[in-house]
């Protein structure tokens, strides 16, 4: 796959007070902007999606810190 296709973004609209919400939801919590929670959590969803069809992908210890972390400034943890 062509490296450029495969580091190019796309954008996604959502409607307004939901991006407001979050924007208030992330305050203080570790994520640098909304995009970056949404990116988050659509990771999550689609990795506990594999997960239930079997599928696993292994997680960087890095990952697993920085999870870890973003998770307790969002007081999960």
């Amino acid at each position: 796959m062509n490296t450029q296709l495969k580091e190019s973004k796309v954008t996604i609209k959502i409607p307004r007070p939901l991006y407001k919400h979050i924007q208030k939801l992330i305050e203080g919590s570790g994520f640098n902007s909304v995009t970056d929670f949404i990116v988050y959590v659509l990771r999550d969803v689609i990795s506990i999606k594999k997960r239930a069809d079997g599928e696993f992908d292994d997680l960087t210890r890095e990952e697993v810190v920085n999870i870890r972390e973003k998770l307790r400034n969002l007081g999960y943890l």
